[in-house]
């Protein structure tokens, strides 16, 4: 799959059981990280979220799950380690929903952004978009599609920018509408951007580094493999 990438919408709530083998796979630190959100939500989500990386990465690198590791660039950006580092992986949620992205021999971004109701997403846009951009959310026909229109903008770049494991500040000013190969400032580069279909009320992109076209295969949940 090296001109393709593999997503996955994952809803973020299951059953509890599923929530436990979830849980299971979690290395130490992660473990941790989602004990330090408390008892709620944010904690089950943050637990569904990296259990089903690990559970698709594992699948797709035929390894054990909890046998994953990963480390971090210099911005953050997490990359597979050891035998498995071919395995481009990226992981993003938001609202109830989670997005996993697997890709072999090219780095991957993958966002998921809830468009959440009110804000003002005129003055964001003029703030940080590039003014075509910004232009372009303005004119949406009601408060609904402005928000929409910000927030399928924002997706884009998080996306492009999570493959190049880069910082979003530098980069929120690429122009990414309508475009299907951006350029990067920090680090620079290329990068290949397709919108997916998705629940109403979400907005989902994905980036593989490359200007190559490449194909998409999108699911919803794990499968029967899980």
């Amino acid at each position: 799959m090296r001109d393709a990438v593999r997503v996955w919408i994952v809803p973020v709530a299951v059953p509890a059981d599923e929530l436990a083998r979830y849980r299971a796979v979690l290395d130490a630190d992660e473990r941790d990280r989602a004990a330090r959100l408390g008892a709620g939500a944010l904690r089950d989500r943050f637990t569904v979220a990296h259990g089903a990386l690990r559970v698709l990465a594992g699948r797709a690198a035929g390894a054990p799950p909890a046998a994953l590791t990963w480390h971090r660039g210099r911005y953050g950006k997490p990359a597979l380690t050891g035998p498995w580092s071919g395995l481009h992986t990226s992981l993003s949620y938001s609202g109830d929903l989670v997005a996993v992205a697997l890709s072999e021999g090219r780095p991957v971004g993958v966002d998921i952004q809830h468009v959440a109701p009110g804000g003002d997403p005129i003055s964001a846009s003029a703030r940080f978009f590039d003014p075509r951009e910004a232009r372009h959310v303005a004119a949406g026909p009601d408060p609904a599609g402005r928000a929409l229109r910000f927030t399928r903008l924002w997706a884009r770049k998080e996306a492009a920018v999570k493959a190049a494991g880069g910082r979003l500040w530098p980069n929120l000013a690429v122009p990414v509408h309508r475009a299907d190969v951006v350029e990067c400032v920090e680090p620079a580069g290329p990068h290949r951007l397709a919108d997916l279909r998705t629940p109403a009320g979400y907005a989902v992109a994905v980036a593989l580094a490359g200007d190559r076209r490449y194909a998409v295969e999108c699911h919803t949940g794990l499968g029967h493999d899980r």
